[in-house]
């Protein structure tokens, strides 16, 4: 094995327990909540499901395993590692591109991603003052917003987009708070955060499935996500769909893998922990669906509301349903925190690597970088309303309609994601040195290892091509 010598002060999570839950929370995030329901529903449900874990199965994982991998190894920022690897393969350097597309990327992700969290925000304040008013009427297991109708329930997301002053405050808040956890560093703030975090979190989640499962319409639900319709499973949309999510709900591409991957110590079995991240987030994904659906089937709502699922349909839902006041709180600190675990990994990722280049302090460089993320942020605050009728690429196929947080949004995840996944398939599959892989792999003495070397090399690259490709020219599958 070609031996990497540990950057100066480079920092480790404490334990193997603490390197999987930072990864899952940040691979868990409003992917699961907000985008997997909203692209189940929109996607003939059991068919979307069925293809979606065969994807994290064949794809998502072996790119994981790859990010883990590079990123341990090299011990260093993901543009460092990256590069480190690339020069004991004996192959150019310029190989590190993977990491600095996806480090772009992801940063572009953390300026509308604060955005929708600030949303999250706001339904915490509106469902907090809704459950202190029911509580002072002596009703503290009303329905949600048992004050406003079902329409007026609905039009609180167009009313806030229509306010830029209350969008940009939530957008501030949920901005100021990713700087602080990445500030206090590796050990004081993104370990203690998960550590905390996502064990409530899948409390939380528990708890509202469970209510669910009691209260909605479970046995509707389980139908939709577990009878797939085959015919369905095998149309283009549905396929593309359910590769897209696969590939993003682990945070695939972006270099949130690598920069955690580079804390692992020695002896972290990264096939082991790739295996239990992508079964952990996949998990996530579909309990989520078990929590959301029994609630809006038993109301009589449709699946399909697509990206207004968790913000229209949902509160609709929960105006009706005994203790409906108390649940939409909870789900909304529960997607807080998937929120909150995500962007720390996406905000750690350049905030590593200036800390690196500038010989700056942790803090400084997090301060800055949180202080521009927020200020381009407030262009995709401004889209939904000052800037509402803006169509910045409006040339390309596919963004004729889209305001600025569309672009911001189709620009990452159907061009540059895609783009630093596929070179980083080829590059681990083919370029990078071969012995050295597969020792950090953790598979050495696995018959998982020449399965493994198959998907990298020739299965990733493919599929992750297609959705570059179809994310470039989306009329190819309409």
């Amino acid at each position: 094995m070609v031996a990497s010598i540990p950057a100066p002060g480079q920092a480790h999570w404490s334990s193997k327990a603490a390197f999987v839950l930072a990864a899952v929370g940040s691979a868990v995030g409003l992917g699961n909540l907000w985008r997997f329901p909203a692209e189940a529903g929109a996607n003939g449900g059991g068919a979307f499901v069925l293809i979606y874990i065969i994807c994290v199965a064949l794809i998502g994982a072996p790119l994981l395993l790859a990010e883990t991998l590079i990123g341990r190894h090299g011990q260093r920022s993901t543009v460092a590692s990256a590069a480190l690897m690339a020069r004991q393969s004996n192959a150019s350097s310029a190989w590190a591109s993977l990491a600095v597309v996806g480090m772009i990327a992801n940063y572009l992700i953390l300026t509308f991603y604060s955005v929708v969290a600030g949303w999250v925000l706001y339904f915490i304040w509106t469902s907090g003052s809704d459950v202190l008013r029911t509580m002072a009427a002596g009703q503290p297991f009303a329905g949600a917003y048992a004050n406003l109708s079902v329409e007026q329930v609905r039009q609180q997301m167009p009313d806030l987009f229509s306010d830029p002053v209350k969008m940009s405050i939530a957008h501030f808040v949920f901005a100021a708070t990713t700087t602080f956890v990445v500030a206090r560093g590796v050990k004081g703030g993104i370990e203690v955060a998960a550590t905390w975090l996502m064990p409530a979190f899948f409390v939380l989640l528990l708890g509202i499935t469970i209510y669910a499962g009691i209260s909605g319409d479970f046995s509707a639900a389980v139908a939709f996500l577990f009878t797939p319709d085959f015919a369905r499973a095998l149309e283009p949309q549905v396929l593309n769909s359910a590769l897209g999510q696969a590939f993003f709900s682990l945070s695939l591409g972006g270099g949130a893998m690598i920069a955690y991957g580079a804390y692992a110590s020695r002896d972290t079995n990264l096939g082991q922990t790739s295996g239990m991240i992508s079964a952990a987030d996949t998990g996530v994904a579909i309990i989520a669906g078990l929590a959301i659906f029994p609630i809006v089937f038993s109301v009589g709502l449709t699946p399909d509301a697509g990206p207004t699922l968790m913000f229209q349909t949902l509160p609709a839902a929960f105006h009706s349903m005994p203790a409906g006041a108390l649940v939409a709180l909870a789900f909304f600190v529960l997607a807080l925190f998937a929120a909150l675990t995500s962007s720390v990994s996406l905000l750690e990722i350049s905030t590593a690597y200036f800390v690196e280049r500038l010989r700056l302090s942790r803090g400084v460089v997090a301060s800055l970088l949180g202080a521009s993320f927020f200020l381009i942020g407030m262009v995709s605050v401004l889209s939904f309303n000052v800037w509402a009728d803006h169509r910045p690429l409006a040339f390309l196929p596919g963004f004729e309609n889209a305001n600025w947080f569309d672009a911001f949004d189709g620009v990452t995840g159907r061009i540059l994601l895609p783009l630093s996944g596929l070179i980083t398939a080829v590059f681990i599959g083919w370029i990078a040195d071969r012995k050295l892989v597969d020792d950090e792999t953790g598979l050495q003495r696995s018959p998982l290892l020449p399965l493994w070397r198959f998907l990298i090399a020739w299965l990733c690259p493919i599929a992750v091509f297609l959705i570059l490709l179809f994310g470039l020219f989306p009329q190819l599958i309409r």
